[in-house]
């Protein structure tokens, strides 16, 4: 057994760049995702809009613990070679187009009827109404809760860690495991948690106090 010292603490440290770049990729694939599923939960065709909401009812009705689990062990059942980055990747961007698709399916129907009616006054097809006209005051909107959704993502990544995913949890794990001295070293683990979510919280306020102020006036 060791005791908590600099290396430690540097291990877990390090471990956060892992984090950041599991957090880049739920959110680079979870934004894409989530536009599609916005945008089919907006759709004039029944079909698309049955589709985006079975996809959204899936995946917020079920815990991201268990989508990991789900993919993690059941793809190699299927002949399928998966490894912890691959699985968390997947798992992650699956839930996120998830949610972000609610949250900017909100944004999108949040602009006044108004707006529809004019685009479709001036003849535009369905794609040039949403391309022109909604999805630019839509985005407007969407900015703040986007932002601080990107909190969750990065607090969703610890549970890469039951699947062997080394991100800051695993790596606070692995140190506990050698030192037994759980509360200096997770306390550690929330302390990074906290410095990498708190700056998009207090951005995401920001953002929401300047879009009510706009809207006030």
């Amino acid at each position: 057994m060791r005791t908590f010292g600099f290396q430690e603490f540097l291990f877990i440290l390090e471990a956060a760049r892992w984090t950041l770049a599991l957090s880049a990729i739920a959110f680079a694939g979870g934004a894409l995702g989530g536009l599609l599923v916005a945008l089919g939960r907006v759709a004039e065709a029944a079909w698309l809009r049955g589709l985006a909401t079975a996809f959204v009812q899936i995946f917020q009705g079920t815990p991201l613990l268990l989508q990991l689990f789900l993919i993690f062990f059941g793809a190699p059942v299927i002949g399928l070679d998966i490894n912890p980055w691959v699985a968390a990747g997947v798992a992650l961007i699956l839930n996120t187009s998830a949610f972000l698709g609610e949250i900017w399916r909100g944004c999108i129907q949040a602009i006044p009827r108004g707006q529809w009616e004019a685009a479709e006054a001036l003849g535009l097809s369905y794609l040039a109404r949403m391309r022109d006209v909604i999805l630019p005051q839509a985005w407007k909107i969407a900015v703040p809760p986007t932002v601080g959704f990107m909190v969750q993502i990065i607090k969703g990544t610890s549970l890469a860690a039951i699947i062997g995913f080394t991100e800051v949890t695993r790596a606070g794990q692995i140190i506990n495991n050698a030192t037994f001295e759980p509360l200096l070293v997770f306390g550690v683990v929330a302390a990074i948690y906290f410095v990498l979510c708190w700056p998009l919280s207090l951005l995401a306020a920001r953002m929401e106090r300047r879009l009510a102020l706009a809207h006030a006036r």
